[in-house]
């Protein structure tokens, strides 16, 4: 089995991850292209002590981005979001 801190990059932490966080309990990570949602929900209860009640991944599509004459796009990347059971909290979220 991989470690899960390759499986799970970063967290996401933004407007709309803080609020799906308060009304849902629902946590967003950056996790590796070539992970399933079985390893995506053990890395993150191995990891942080938790209990995932369900996962939801998508891959985000990359953008078209322009300097000056040049273009190019930004990089594909996958990103998961997962529901904890109640009553279960990951810090890295509490701000």
């Amino acid at each position: 089995m991989r470690d899960p801190r390759d499986i799970i990059l970063e967290p996401i932490i933004t407007e709309k991850t803080l609020r799906l966080k308060d009304k849902e309990n629902k946590y967003t990570f950056k996790v590796a292209m070539d992970a399933n949602k079985i390893e995506i929900k053990k890395a993150i209860e191995e990891l942080f002590k938790v209990r995932v009640e369900k996962v939801n991944t998508m891959i985000v599509k990359p953008k078209p981005k322009r300097r000056g004459w040049f273009w190019g796009y930004t990089a594909r990347w996958k990103k998961a979001i997962e529901k904890l059971k109640e009553g279960d909290k990951i810090p890295v979220f509490e701000v």
